[in-house]
């Protein structure tokens, strides 16, 4: 009897252990498929990732090569505007002359012509995209493609489309080289003419930006760039007054100060198609009262100023209040 009780007993024990033996098991067995599953999806995570390395490879290899395509034809666009500028005389009066000057126009249009080119084979998109290069030389490049593009009515739907104001005037905030603000300034000028493009920019803070930039710096080429772009702002009446409260008149007269005739010009410039515009509401009867130039102390400073015959000449000719240029 009692070595019943023993065998019991250790049947009992066996049975006990072959349970958790099992239960083990099948935890073992239940972790196995987990790790299975997990490396599968690792695996198929490995096969999407190599793919889409591949991918990411082939598209930089074909904008490496559109960058360097790029780079070689604003290369050559740039000789070719150096050229240009040492072609063109500073007298047109004889017929051969005309005819020198005319024929610098037509190369300056074929530059133009070529950009455009480009700019539809690389895609707008692309080139805009490019702006936001981490690559100095990058952005130059791209950013001379813009600005030239920008003189021409049709090609700044599709910058703007694509977002090209937004980067300009990041670019203009965020960089510090002298030649991507003058180019971008140059860019902004251009895309400054027509009525929405300058509702844009002002909306977005253009003026206030551009009279920071007139406040820090001395170049002259960027100073003259500021006051075109601010100039072609002040042809648009209904900007008028949001001009004034972002110191943009303030920043075109302070401009003037430094004695830049180059900068000058484009100051009168601004200051006439401002008198311009304010003078044409207050006859067709938009506006009364006094006017907003003269708050804003430009009278004044042209009395004041030694350069007033100068101005009053250049703001007293007769004036196209937009004006677009080819950028080099």
């Amino acid at each position: 009897m009692l070595i019943q009780v023993h065998v019991q007993n250790d049947i009992d024990e066996l049975a006990m252990k072959l349970k958790k033996m099992c239960q083990l098991h099948e935890k073992t067995v239940n972790a196995y498929e987990s790790l299975k599953t997990e490396y599968e999806k690792l695996l198929s995570k490995k096969t999407i990732l190599n793919e889409e390395l591949c991918t990411v490879k082939e598209k930089s290899l074909v904008e490496e090569k559109q960058r360097k395509y790029l780079e070689d034809e604003c290369a050559k666009l740039k000789r070719r505007a150096s050229e240009n500028d040492s072609r063109v005389p500073s007298e047109l009066s004889t017929p051969t002359n005309l005819l020198k000057h005319h024929q610098a126009r037509e190369s300056v249009s074929g530059q133009r012509a070529t950009i455009a080119k480009i700019f539809e084979e690389v895609c707008p998109q692309k080139v805009v995209a490019m702006l936001r290069s981490e690559d100095l030389e990058v952005q130059i490049h791209a950013l001379k493609m813009v600005a030239n593009l920008a003189a021409k009515d049709l090609n700044q739907g599709k910058i703007v489309e694509e977002g090209g104001i937004d980067a300009l005037l990041m670019l203009l905030e965020s960089s510090q080289n002298t030649t991507i603000h003058r180019v971008a300034l140059g860019a902004i000028a251009n895309l400054a003419m027509s009525d929405m493009n300058q509702v844009l920019i002002m909306s977005k803070g253009g003026a206030q930006l551009l009279a920071n930039v007139a406040s820090k710096s001395n170049y002259p080429q960027t100073l003259r760039m500021v006051a075109r772009a601010i100039a072609n702002l002040c042809g648009n009446q209904k900007l008028h007054e949001m001009l004034i409260e972002d110191d943009g008149i303030k920043a075109l007269l302070g401009m003037a100060q430094y004695g830049n005739s180059d900068v000058i010009a484009q100051v009168a410039r601004g200051l006439a198609n401002f008198a311009k515009c304010e003078s044409r509401a207050t006859v067709q009867g938009y506006r009364s009262g006094r006017l907003l130039l003269m708050e804003d102390g430009a009278l004044s400073w042209l009395i004041t100023n030694s350069i007033l015959y100068t101005l009053l000449l250049l703001c007293l000719q007769p004036d196209v209040i937009l004006s677009s240029q080819f950028v080099t």
